[in-house]
């Protein structure tokens, strides 16, 4: 089923909504929870929270990419489990790890101005990113987003995974002097 016609099945408010985004979407939003929160059941509970999130969200919202719209979702809710459950230790999952290589050094703001300031650095990011090859790209966004595994990117770039690993390093310092140029001091 295409995802034009599963949106409309929210729309009608039909329960089949729910089963043929599970059918055509469950497997891979498992994979997005699963690489945040590296526990299955969680995994599982936060596609559950996804579909309904998307049933409460749809309508008003009509998604033009139904699977970005519940990648989205699936990230965000699997980010605040984990940070839920996981506020004093640190357990080993693909996004503690990625936050590590990242270095924690994104926050968002809590004042008007650090708001203002955090949407600046996203958008400067998403320059960066966009003007990446297709590889870097590619590698960057599935780690730093998706969390992917670095076997996982490594598969899919057709690298190794030291490769990866050294592309991803790369990449992060031609981040760090970009946002450098563009006046942020991280």
């Amino acid at each position: 089923m295409r995802d034009r016609q599963i949106v409309e099945l929210y729309w009608e408010r039909r329960e089949e909504a729910i089963h043929q985004t599970e059918r055509k979407y469950g497997a891979y939003l498992s994979k997005v929870a699963y690489n945040i929160l590296g526990d299955f059941e969680d995994s599982q509970e936060c596609v559950n929270d996804t579909y309904l999130a998307a049933w409460n969200s749809i309508p008003p919202n009509r998604p033009g990419s139904l699977l970005t719209y519940l990648s989205k979702i699936t990230r965000q809710i699997s980010i605040d489990v984990f940070r839920k459950r996981h506020a004093v230790k640190r357990y080993p999952s693909e996004y503690a790890l990625c936050l590590e290589e990242l270095g924690d050094s994104f926050t968002d703001g809590v004042t008007p101005e650090q708001a203002l300031e955090a949407k600046l650095l996203d958008d400067a990011i998403n320059r960066f990113v966009r003007a990446l090859p297709a590889d870097a790209r590619k590698a960057f966004v599935g780690r730093y987003y998706f969390f992917d595994p670095l076997r996982d990117i490594a598969a899919y770039c057709g690298m190794t995974e030291s490769g990866v690993k050294s592309l991803l390093y790369r990449t992060r310092q031609r981040l760090k002097a970009y946002l450098a140029k563009e006046g942020y001091d991280l």
